[in-house]
């Protein structure tokens, strides 16, 4: 039994932050509000200004294992996510096998299970190996427990074949996840195209090549009743598309990640690699028009995108780099930077992290009620914390982020009421 006192915690119900306790009774949340009194044998957490909610659910990261173990483990990710007060991760199939097999899927939740401080979501590939060319078993997939169905990082370029994704996942109840990029324009590219990568000498990739991929694709969820979610949006005239397709009542999703509203193009410096991205940096222009989108509820949540690399991945020329950037333990503190500057209120920014992915994934997670798993995460709004390459948690360090100062330091995280971090 644990008391949490003396904290701010967020109603999801409202989603309002409100100033009392919280009780957590045999990893369940038993009871908030503002004076609780101290059962008996309770053990008491104090921490005042510091803020209680729901344990992070990340809905996309890449975890290495199977195949990439090099890279990151699900042990080394389970340890940076709890560092991070992630409790739920959503895991892409593009692993050594692809997750295309309904065993790879109870394999990969089992792992997660086995961790005690993690849940692990495995999508289930779109198409065989995430090659692009033949569709996966999704009714096999979905019985096993794939949440949705995604080729990770590659798009679906075919035209026709994606047609037939959409028809084929809608039957089940289920989604299309698509990395948002035209295949032929992106083909080569480094960077965003433009004055920049000219002046690097980096083979573009056009802003454009969003856009036309999520053209595209809405058309066909709306010629097949399907259900499409793009990942990672970035520019601007795609999120202005998927913002009327939602007005014309269609299904249609989105997310992004941290990179893209805290980082544009300059970032990549003087051929710094561990900003390279896929989908790359954009424009200033396209950043705020993301801030914007994550305001006005066009942008369904924020994931970490965690896409771990590294040194051999990244010690080349930039154009031969690996693409990648490691997410788990700075999303939060990425995130709330956008409260400290005024575009998202706290309720906005936590419920990206939170509640919204939880229901995008129709789990019970991500909201504190009673009666709900006690998944938690308590940091403080105001202390502050560097990031620095080679001493995050976990494996992998390949942050776009190394050195940069943010605020919100979580103190604790608690898988069913178990501590697991802090």
């Amino acid at each position: 039994m644990i008391l949490f006192r003396k904290i701010r915690y967020l109603d999801s119900a409202v989603q309002a932050l409100h100033e009392g306790e919280l009780l957590v009774q045999d990893g369940m949340i038993a009871d908030f509000g503002p004076s609780l009194g101290v059962p008996d044998g309770a053990e008491i957490i104090e921490a005042e200004g510091a803020i209680l909610c729901p344990g992070l659910v990340d809905m996309r990261a890449s975890l290495g294992e199977p195949g990439f173990e090099y890279r990151e483990t699900i042990a080394s990710a389970a340890q940076a996510a709890a560092a991070g007060g992630i409790t739920t991760i959503a895991v892409l199939p593009d692993s050594a096998p692809a997750i295309d097999d309904p065993a790879l899927v109870r394999l990969i939740t089992a792992r997660g299970a086995e961790s005690g401080s993690v849940t692990l979501l495995p999508y289930g590939a779109a198409t065989r190996g995430c090659q692009g060319q033949e569709l996966a078993e999704y009714g096999l997939l979905k019985a096993a427990g794939a949440i949705a169905f995604t080729d990770g990082s590659r798009a679906i370029g075919s035209s026709r074949l994606m047609r037939r994704a959409l028809s084929y996942a809608s039957g089940f109840n289920m989604r299309i996840v698509q990395h948002p990029e035209d295949v032929e324009l992106a083909a080569g590219g480094a960077a965003t195209e433009g004055s920049r990568a000219t002046w690097m000498g980096l083979p573009g990739i056009p802003a454009a090549a969003e856009a036309i991929c999520v053209a595209r694709d809405i058309r066909l969820a709306e010629l097949t009743g399907g259900a499409v979610h793009f990942a990672h949006v970035t520019t601007a005239e795609a999120l202005a598309l998927i913002r009327h397709a939602k007005e014309r009542g269609l299904s249609v999703t989105c997310d992004t990640a941290p990179p893209y509203f805290d980082l544009n193009e300059t970032a990549i410096g003087d051929f710094r690699t561990y900003a390279k991205l896929s989908p790359p940096l954009r424009a200033e222009a396209d950043r705020q028009a993301v801030l914007e989108a994550l305001a006005d509820g066009t942008i369904d949540a924020v994931a970490s995108d965690h896409q771990p690399r590294d040194a051999d991945d990244k010690r080349l020329p930039f154009a031969d780099a690996s693409p990648g950037g490691a997410g788990l333990a700075t999303l939060l503190g990425v995130t709330l930077a956008q409260v400290q500057s005024g575009h998202l209120t706290m309720p906005q920014a936590l419920a990206l992290l939170t509640a919204k992915p939880a229901a995008w994934l129709g789990i019970e997670t991500g909201v504190l009620r009673r009666g709900a798993p006690a998944d938690l995460c308590l940091f403080h709004p105001d202390r502050s914390w560097r990031v620095t390459s080679g001493q995050l948690p976990g494996k992998s360090q390949n942050t776009p982020f190394d050195g940069r100062a943010l605020e919100g330091l979580v103190l604790g995280t608690w898988k069913a009421g178990k501590r697991v971090f802090g």
